[in-house]
């Protein structure tokens, strides 16, 4: 669907910032390479200041970079009006007129799209009662919430049927309910065919919603590929729920245990499990569940990266 190739982006300082007169210049991205594909849901992930939103905005055409360059498939059309009618766009910091009234805002979003008046008000209908914003959207944007604020943007993002969708921090500041409706929301979208692309610093995020992630950081790209295949990389660890009552007083065994009022419950790890299974069979211990124990993305991630310092897997 796009793809980045090579691109850097140098920030130099503003002449009444003291900081940044100090420190000269400030590469944002550095050679920052990746290929988003038809149909995926993929995250952009990095710590604050990692330089997802200047990619984002270089993506858009907001920010020209320095070397580099981006491609775009065909479908979503040159640089211009039939490119911004084939993406949707969400800012992490959109800024809605206050005194329109969210139908307002959606008819003119519309209008700005070349949507015509017939297809504005069946896309509002439809995409304001997916993100429970309907009841709202006759009253004034200057008194909606946090969170009401966000669903008016997603269906702004959403009105024209984009063929790519693309989100700067589209959960930050939700309060947990809301976060799992619009969680809902993004998989439904990413169901439907369309491209999405988000970025977040909140890696249980991505996780839940994605198959791809990207991770950079001080603009460079650590990883990118399938979650799946970064999930395999790490060590996997295995409990053994075993009955307390047929463990004999010789039986000895290397791992983390927790002690119930009838089990012991005894972590192993995956290279281990097979020859301690053995040995419970070998001493017939009952045994009452082997679950394999699931890392995190982020706990994963973190232990590759300080071992090599950039992921290549």
């Amino acid at each position: 669907m796009l793809t980045l190739k090579g691109i850097t982006k140098i920030f130099r300082g503003h002449f009444l910032d003291s900081i940044s007169r100090k420190r000269g210049l400030f590469t944002a991205l550095d050679g920052l390479s990746f290929t988003l594909g038809e149909g995926e849901a993929v995250g952009l992930l990095g710590a604050n200041g990692s330089g997802k939103t200047t990619s984002l905005r270089v993506i858009m055409g907001f920010t020209k970079a320095d070397r580099g360059e981006v491609l775009f498939d065909s479908k979503l059309g040159p640089m211009g009006r039939d490119f911004r009618q084939n993406v949707g766009f969400l800012p992490e910091r959109p800024y809605f007129y206050p005194d329109l009234t969210g139908r307002d805002f959606l008819c003119f979003m519309g209008a700005l799209n070349g949507m015509s008046r017939k297809g504005i008000r069946k896309s509002i209908i439809e995409w304001s009662e997916r993100f429970k914003i309907d009841f709202a959207l006759d009253s004034k944007i200057k008194i909606y919430s946090k969170g009401m604020l966000q669903r008016i943007g997603l269906c702004s993002a959403l009105l024209h049927n984009p063929k790519l969708l693309i989100l700067d921090e589209p959960l930050s500041g939700l309060d947990p309910i809301g976060r799992k409706e619009l969680k809902d929301a993004i998989r439904e979208v990413n169901r439907q065919g369309k491209t999405v692309f988000f970025s977040t610093h909140i890696i249980q995020d991505v996780e839940e919603i994605c198959e791809k992630v990207i991770f950079i950081e001080k603009g460079k790209l650590l990883y990118e590929g399938a979650i799946d295949k970064l999930m395999t990389s790490g060590e996997s660890f295995y409990e053994f729920k075993i009955s307390k009552r047929s463990v004999g007083k010789n039986f000895e065994w290397n791992g983390n245990t927790l002690e119930l009022e009838d089990f012991l419950i005894i972590t192993v790890s995956g290279e281990d499990r097979l020859a301690f299974l053995k040995k419970l069979i070998d001493k017939e211990i009952d045994i009452e569940s082997i679950v394999p124990i699931r890392s995190s993305l982020e706990e994963i991630f973190y232990k590759v990266k300080n071992r090599e310092g950039r992921i290549c897997l």
